[in-house]
């Protein structure tokens, strides 16, 4: 018996050999992806109208994912045997795949005609006219026709919200959305919809949207949103739950920002102090904290803040304004004025920085350089600072009254 079945798989060996379309096939049924195309090709150069062979040369290559070969050889295949419906799905899909979606619209329009009853190649078809960027209106057609013969399906669901999303029909793509999020594959995008909303100018839709979301980032930018709207209790309330799931360092400077917005630095301070243990090279953070410190009056600190974030970053032009305040409330002249000057050369050359020099080199009895600055600022103030303005007048009078005496 042993020697029989030994001399029958010999023969079967020997007659596969002698016909590659057959190995072939064998081949592609077992995944052995590229033998099956080498022994098919074989096939094909010997027949050319193999019409098997040819189709199952394009599917080895697209399991070899080699696109271009495979879309030459669905062609191949469609012009042995026009409107072969499997060949025309395939076809299409590839094409889109490899990113021609405006070239697979025609291939797919001939399948799903070819079986109207069936979802799949409607949904394809749909799917490759939003990739081609076709009319919206023509793609909420496509989608709703495939809702028709698939009532549950969440791509269609998903194509058809973002087709109403870009004609801005948003309560319909709002409800369509939903329908996709239903399944667990497409809930993130209820994300995309959300940020789609923000950028219409539909914010409340977009923060009720967020708020659903269980996602730290949502929570954030729902909270983002609530502060543009001047709702800062919930503002507060999605960044606790943000930083409750999620204590980055991010979510933690959202959240401070928001405490010293709604005058509660005391809960800021621990928040930031955990922040820049966990990052602290972090300007952002570095310039919050100096300005917590600076509002809690604690000068000094504040400063070391500042100074912090200007050896980081040299051209920071804010910090070198809050570092030169503080070191003016710290009685520290000198690098107050050195503040002043980087500042110039940095192309900051306010009006106010005239009134502060002209204040320092005053209480330092420097009078006619503290006079050019006061007069300097007089000349570039246009009216906008009239406390300070005042001042300054009364100061020049009185230096110049002094210097006249010398």
């Amino acid at each position: 018996m042993l020697a029989t079945i030994l001399t029958l798989n010999l023969f079967l060996g020997a007659l596969l050999a002698q016909d590659p379309a057959a190995a072939g096939l064998k081949s592609l049924e077992s995944e052995k992806y590229a033998e099956a195309a080498d022994l098919l090709e074989k096939a094909i150069a010997a027949d050319p109208k193999d019409l098997g062979s040819q189709f199952n040369l394009a599917l080895a290559r697209t399991f070899l994912n080699q696109d271009p070969a495979a879309i030459t050889a669905y062609r191949r295949t469609l012009a042995l045997k026009p409107g072969l419906y499997e060949a025309n799905l395939n076809l299409g899909m590839v094409l889109v795949r490899a990113k021609q979606p405006a070239e697979a619209v025609k291939p797919l329009q001939e399948a799903a005609a070819a079986k109207p009853k069936e979802a799949r190649p409607q949904l394809y078809l749909a799917e490759a006219l939003q990739a081609s960027n076709a009319a919206p209106e023509a793609v909420e057609a496509a989608f709703r026709q495939t809702l028709a013969l698939d009532p549950v399906s969440a791509p269609a669901h998903l194509g058809l919200g973002r087709a109403l999303a870009k004609q801005g029909k948003w309560p319909e793509a709002i409800a369509a959305y939903q329908k996709a999020a239903v399944d667990p594959q497409f809930k993130d995008t209820l994300g995309e919809l959300a940020q789609q909303l923000e950028a219409a100018g539909k914010k409340s839709e977009a923060i009720a949207l967020y708020t659903t979301l269980d996602s730290p980032g949502a929570r954030e930018r729902a909270a983002m949103l609530q502060f543009d709207s001047g709702d800062l209790v919930a503002a507060i309330a999605s960044l606790e739950s943000a930083v409750k799931a999620s204590p980055t360092p991010a979510n933690r400077l959202a959240l401070s920002s928001a405490y010293l917005r709604n005058k509660e630095p005391e809960k800021a301070q621990p928040l930031l102090e955990a922040a820049l243990g966990q990052d602290p090279d972090n300007l952002e953070l570095r310039m919050t904290y100096g300005r917590l410190n600076r509002d809690l009056r604690k000068f000094d600190a504040a400063a070391q803040q500042f100074y912090f974030v200007t050896k980081q970053d040299a051209k920071n032009v804010q910090a070198w304004r809050e570092l030169s305040a503080m070191l003016i409330s710290l009685k520290q002249d000198e690098n107050a004025l050195a503040c002043f000057a980087r500042l110039k050369e940095l192309g900051d050359d306010a009006p106010a920085h005239d009134f502060f020099r002209a204040l320092i080199l005053d209480r330092n009895k420097q009078y006619q350089p503290a006079l050019d600055a006061y007069r300097r600022f007089l000349s570039r103030s246009e009216g906008k600072f009239p406390d300070e303005e005042f001042k300054s007048r009364q100061r020049a009078r009185i230096i110049e009254k002094e210097l006249s005496k010398r």
